[in-house]
Order: C-alpha cells, then sequence, then structure tokens
C-alpha cells in the first residue's frame, strides 16, 4: 500500500455506523407471504452481482410494512453488499433509476459520507481481492456460508484522499467496461460456432459439401435401396439433392433396435438416459451403473457402436453414438444404422430432422415421437463413398470448430481473472502511482487520507455518533 494510504474500517466511511451499515430485518419481521405485487420493492439476494444491481422479479410490500422496517430502508446511491451465499459479499451500488424501498436480512446496506469518500471508489474496493479474502475468513456455515454485520462494518479498507479516489473510480470504470465489452465479445462465439456446426451439417446433408468431390468422382453407384426413393414427406415436396442420392425413409437405411432387460440382472452395467445426453452436441456425460441411478424399471440393452435416440421431446435433439455397451432408458431408441453410422448421426442432429420429428402433420410439437413416425421420416442418402467423404469432412470442420470454442473458454477464464487482476492493482495503488507523483499537492495536508479520516470522526462527534461516544466514554 502507498506510504501516502492509510487504512480504516468500513464504519469510517461513514457518520453513524449502527444506522449506515445495517443489515435487512429478520425473517420473522420479513415473512415471504407479505410479499406483493405493487408497494414499496424489496431487494434480494438475486438482485446483487458483482458491481452490477439486477432489476429483475421485484417483489414488493405494502408501503405500512415498509415503514415498520424503516430502518432497513436503502435509497438510491446506497452500496448494498450480500453476506449469504457462495459467492458471498458481492456489492453494488443501487442505481438512480430505481425506487426506494427495504432490504431483505440476507443483505447489508451501506450509506456513506459522500463528501468524504466516492462511493464507486468504496463499491470497487469491496469487490477486490483484499475485502474477499477478509470475507472469506469469517465464513461460518457450509451449506448457506454466511458473515455476521460486525464483519462487514470492522472490514480493513485502504483510504487515500477523495481526489485519488475518484481518479481511481474513474480509471477502473474505463478499464473494467473494456474487460466487460471483451467479455461480451467471447460470449457470443459458441453461439456463432453453434449456427456453424448447423451449416455445415445442412451443406454436408444437402450435398453442397461434397459437390466438388462428385465432380471427381462420377462413377460413383447409387446407394441400392429395397424400394425406390421418396419424392414428397407430409404432403410436400422433398428438397433437392444430387442426382445420385435418393431420399429414403428412415427404417430403410436403420433399424430400431427394441431389447427390454430387467435392469436387476444388470447392477453393474452403464446405465444412459435422456439426461445424459446434451442437445444437439451428442456428447455423452454424467452417467452412472444401473445399481448407482437406482434403476428398476425395464431398459433396453444398446451395443457400442450404435446410435441411441431419444425419443421424448424430440425438439431438444438429443442423439448420441455409444462408445461402450450398457443399458438405456425405455424412453430411447436403440438404432443400427445400414448406411455410415456417423452420417445417420450427423443427419439426426439437424435442424431439418429435428423438426420432422418433432412435429406431426398437424404441426402441434410431439412429447415423443413413436417408432411408426420415426420410420417415415426421410433420410438423404448418397453413395456409401460420398457418405464416407462427408464424414471426413464434417468431423475435420467440426475438430477445427471445437479447438475454436476451447480457445474461447480459455480466454474467458482468463477475462473472467482480468477483473480481480485490474481490482487488486488499484487497491495496492499501482493504477495511479504517476498520478500521484505529479499531483503531491492532492495526497499531503488537509486533503491527506489521514486527514480525511479525522474529519470523519469530527463529524461524527458533532452528530452523536456511537463510535464517537464510546471514545469519549
Amino acid at each position: 500500500m502507498p506510504k501516502e494510504w492509510v487504512l480504516g474500517k468500513a464504519s469510517d466511511f461513514v457518520i453513524n455506523p449502527k444506522n449506515d451499515i445495517v443489515d435487512g430485518p429478520f425473517g420473522s419481521n420479513l415473512k415471504a407471504s407479505e410479499y406483493q405485487f405493487s408497494g414499496t420493492p424489496i431487494i434480494r439476494l438475486q438482485n446483487i452481482k458483482r458491481l452490477r444491481f439486477i432489476n429483475k422479479n421485484i417483489k414488493f410490500v405494502s408501503n405500512e410494512k415498509a415503514d415498520e422496517l424503516s430502518r432497513h430502508s436503502y435509497k438510491q446511491g446506497d452500496i448494498v453488499i450480500t453476506k449469504l451465499g457462495d459467492p458471498l459479499g458481492l456489492a453494488c451500488i443501487i442505481p438512480d433509476s430505481f425506487q426506494d424501498g427495504v432490504i431483505v436480512a440476507d443483505l447489508v446496506r451501506l450509506r456513506t459520507n459522500d463528501l468524504a469518500f466516492d462511493k464507486k471508489y468504496l463499491t470497487y474496493a469491496l469487490n477486490s481481492p483484499l475485502i474477499i479474502n477478509q470475507l472469506n475468513k469469517h465464513i461460518k456455515g457450509t451449506t448457506r456460508p454466511r458473515i455476521n454485520l460486525g464483519i462487514i462494518r470492522d472490514l480493513n479498507i485502504p483510504v487515500t484522499s477523495i481526489f485519488e479516489q475518484k481518479i481511481i473510480a474513474e480509471k477502473l470504470d474505463t478499464l473494467l467496461a473494456q474487460v466487460d465489452n471483451t467479455k461480451a465479445r467471447l460470449e457470443q462465439i459458441p453461439q456463432i460456432l453453434k449456427h456453424f456446426r448447423q451449416a455445415v451439417l445442412a451443406a454436408a446433408t444437402s450435398g453442397k459439401l461434397t459437390e466438388e468431390w462428385r465432380s471427381e468422382n462420377i462413377n460413383t453407384p447409387t446407394f441400392s435401396a429395397t424400394s425406390d426413393s421418396l419424392k414428397h414427406f407430409r404432403n410436400a415436396k422433398l428438397p433437392v439433392i444430387p442426382e445420385n442420392w435418393q431420399w429414403l425413409r428412415f427404417d430403410q437405411v436403420a433399424e430400431i433396435a427394441s431389447n427390454l432387460k430387467s435392469p436387476l440382472d444388470y447392477p453393474n452395467t452403464t446405465h444412459i438416459a435422456p439426461n445424459h445426453i446434451e442437445s444437439w452436441t451428442g456428447k455423452v456425460f454424467g452417467y452412472q451403473t444401473i445399481l448407482e441411478d437406482g434403476v428398476t424399471s425395464a431398459k433396453h440393452e444398446f451395443y457400442k457402436g450404435q446410435i441411441i435416440y431419444s425419443k421424448i421431446r424430440p425438439y431438444l435433439c438429443k442423439v448420441a453414438i455409444a462408445t461402450f455397451d450398457g443399458l438405456c432408458s425405455a424412453d430411447m431408441y436403440p438404432i443400427n444404422s445400414k448406411i455410415d453410422t456417423h452420417f445417420l448421426f450427423r443427419w439426426m442432429l439437424t435442424t431439418t430432422f429435428t423438426d420432422w420429428a418433432s412435429n406431426a402433420e398437424s404441426r402441434t410439437v410431439l412429447p415423443k415421437i413413436n417408432q411408426k413416425d420415426l420410420s417415415e421420416i426421410p433420410v438423404p442418402t448418397p453413395p456409401l463413398p460420398e457418405q464416407h467423404e462427408i464424414v471426413r469432412r464434417v468431423e475435420q470442420l467440426f475438430t477445427w470448430a471445437d479447438s475454436i470454442e476451447k480457445q474461447v473458454n480459455n480466454a474467458l477464464a482468463r477475462v473472467n481473472n482480468l477483473t480481480q487482476s485490474i481490482l487488486a492493482k488499484a487497491f495496492r495503488g499501482e493504477l495511479t502511482a504517476q498520478w500521484r507523483a505529479e499531483n503531491p499537492e492532492l495526497i499531503s495536508g488537509e486533503n491527506s487520507a489521514a486527514a480525511l479520516l479525522e474529519k470523519i470522526k469530527a463529524k461524527r462527534a458533532a452528530s452523536g455518533g456511537k463510535k464517537a461516544s464510546r471514545k469519549k466514554a
């Protein structure tokens, strides 16, 4: 900490610690049953994020009840801090656009003396590693971590001149806005990649991805089928595909392999349910054994290399290729592919297939798709050599997209840490070292941090503040 700075308590930032740093009323004084849709607003835990107020899902109490709880009120410009949750110690300023109201028991309201302290400076300090580390030493409870009001009043906070406080706040406004902008841009990339993957699948299953390849492999035979190819589906003409491709029914290119077994005979076998497959990606995660899941109803047996498809809520697009043997929910279909399994799998991940599987002819959303409806869904089927080439190209492009997504996630992790790194530098005095060297008169004498605290003590004594009274006693 710079030599011109001093260390003060949070209670040093206010005139009357008892009235200016308060928590919400006990639960018995403010019950959820008293919440209503109009009146005086209540701020709750979900409205407070780090450096950000969330104006959503606001509850209210009657104005009469708010009057009873006036000691626990807040007003525009107050700082509010969470004292419950994981993480706790989140702090933000109540915006000027928000109506005055009451806080709940899990929050602390801090009202500063604006003439002596910059509230933005203090809010940034409260969200910095310096304060977070102090709070973490005093957390009580594990299932519901919490701290008490006294800990917040006694937090050690660096104090500098009001001029430097404002400079620090301004620099942090600029730097953290740049961090937020970078984070927002990075967070858009996964959605862009999702659209990219769907565009790749659309190109792959329409023939566009291998258009050039076909021109170089003109003698590739049409995939043989047991019946003529389809021209229409649900009274609509099917999309145009390359000449040597065919629209075939699902049951012409695949077999739904229902094979129900009693799970009691397979206690140590891996169990897959719809919730173990991620929508639109084909990724399987979080599965356990039959015994660990405690399942007792009949399950389908599946084998490595089969496609597993969830028939419930087909609009969620939950489909995967099994990489091991196991049992799956009766709400899923094990599927044997008669064509390239990975080609059929990629077709089942397309928006077109999912739309057809999700809606009956009436266009109403299906809660599940039965075997008959699934068997009728068309599959654009190229010759086998082209299927293999399509799979190779799709896997190549998806691997590239996965690599980008991994880099983005790593960058996001670094950006998320950057905010705390910048705050740590700010409250070690590193962001304003040059400013202090250029403005010694603004951090010394009557403008010094020590003089600032003395002014607050004088005002507290003049107002009969509790802290000053104790000293006099």
